[in-house]
């Protein structure tokens, strides 16, 4: 088969990664593709979210099958496009990936199906929200309604902040058009953890558990990132707690869907919040997570093609995969500033050296090359340095023995992913 993938990012080099090692793939293409990725597929410099483009694109050449990665192109209809064209893609439609473009609709969903989430409310306007962030207890959390690059939820510790991030939403339009409208949720305390199934729209197949690191600095200080690193498996996620998320919250909002009239295919993911009464849904994502796909398909031992091929095609039922009783951890190297405004071009060295280590794999995630070979970083999230081991601790160990021969002063990174691993270890 001839692949092309969507994306440019980290997860889809992991995701290009796995691919490629799979004997359906003659030949693999990624558009717009980074620098490690130009390493074992043809990239084109064509913008994930250009629909018309990336559909010329698999016109032009001959694309068997599309694998569309990022979320902003899934919730603007792009396998839609693919569809009309009669082009097979990997990803729900853009009725279904409201399960992430709308967090109000996610809402409703659980509401009206009885899945377990924060209490919320939903407002468009300044001054009713802010009677009722007046009204609820501390914390609280604001999130901007539509899609905001993982960076439109505010953590308010007062009532003064949650008044800000309401007008920075509603009347600032900090978010645009995905902050015009807000959900205002309680805080729920507990720990959080990754959790992603296939579904042909039907039929589910679980993966695995994971956890990332959202806050850019160590101790979980500093803002909200896309993330900066993280480990699977998740000790806080066992086999009890997997089935209770399938049976509570996975399952019943595949049925939704598919009672709506608009099946999910692809994969789910569900960001949980997990306390001693059970898992509760933080949020659905209708895509792979970055970075915990970077754990994921270092952890499968199976073929990922046919996986998502049957989710596509509805043949999830007769399909199992196999994954590795070892850990897996990640971590995250960025460009100084980021998730705010950071530099781009610096040159990265060492990186040949740092994948020696053993167990060890580099996924490029804001990279590009320059005119003589050099690595130079274009992005805020630049490396995800990724390792196996037996245990957490070790691959954990590994990870940061490769960090230790990249040459990036311009980089930064935190020095704890997978504490939370290692305390209950």
């Amino acid at each position: 088969m001839r692949i092309l993938v969507v994306g440019g990012g980290g997860r889809e080099h992991a995701l290009c990664w796995a691919i490629s090692a799979s004997p359906l793939c003659t030949k693999l293409y990624c558009a717009p593709g980074n620098a490690g990725i130009a390493q074992i597929a043809e990239c084109f410099d064509v913008g994930a979210e250009d629909i018309p483009g990336q559909v010329a694109l698999a016109q032009r050449l001959a694309i068997d099958f599309v694998v569309i990665a990022p979320d902003a192109p899934l919730v603007a209809g792009m396998a839609d496009a693919f569809a009309e064209a009669g082009i097979k893609a990997w990803g729900p439609s853009k009725a279904a990936a409201r399960i992430e473009g709308s967090k109000s609709f996610t809402k409703e969903l659980c509401r009206a199906n009885n899945i377990p989430t924060a209490a919320y409310e939903r407002f468009t306007e300044v001054g009713p929200a802010e009677a009722y962030v007046r009204a609820q207890p501390l914390p609280i959390v604001i999130k901007a309604d539509g899609l905001a690059a993982g960076k439109g939820v505010i953590i308010a510790e007062t009532v003064d902040q949650a008044v800000e991030a309401v007008r920075d939403m509603l009347s600032g339009n900090r978010f645009g058009a995905a902050g015009a409208s807000v959900v205002i949720e309680e805080f729920m305390q507990g720990e959080e953890a990754s959790f992603f199934a296939l579904t042909d729209g039907e039929h589910v197949l679980p993966l695995v558990g994971a956890q990332d690191h959202k806050r850019a600095f160590d101790g979980d200080k500093g803002p909200n990132t896309g993330g900066m690193g993280a480990y699977s498996p998740a000790p806080v996620f066992d086999a009890a707690m997997q089935q209770r998320t399938m049976d509570e919250i996975v399952l019943p909002t595949v049925r939704a869907l598919a009672r709506a009239g608009t099946p999910f295919r692809g994969v789910l993911y569900a960001g949980l919040m997990i306390d001693a009464k059970g898992p509760r849904l933080v949020e659905y994502n209708c895509r792979f997570g970055d970075p915990e796909t970077q754990v994921l398909m270092m952890r499968l031992k199976s073929d990922l093609v046919p996986a998502l091929l049957a989710s596509a095609e509805g043949g999830l039922k007769h399909l199992d995969l196999r994954w590795s009783p070892d850990a897996a951890v990640t971590v995250i190297m960025a460009t100084r500033g980021y998730p705010d405004s950071y530099p781009k071009g610096s040159e990265i060295r060492g990186l040949d050296e740092a994948a020696k280590v053993e167990g060890v794999q580099i996924f490029h995630a804001g990279t590009k090359a320059g005119p003589d070979g050099k690595i130079l970083a274009n992005g805020g999230r630049v490396l995800n340095i990724s390792a196996m081991a037996p245990t957490v601790e070790e691959a954990r160990a590994r990870a940061y023995r490769a960090i230790d021969l990249i040459d990036w002063p311009e980089g930064f990174y935190r020095k704890d992913i997978a504490w939370r691993a290692l305390k209950h270890s």
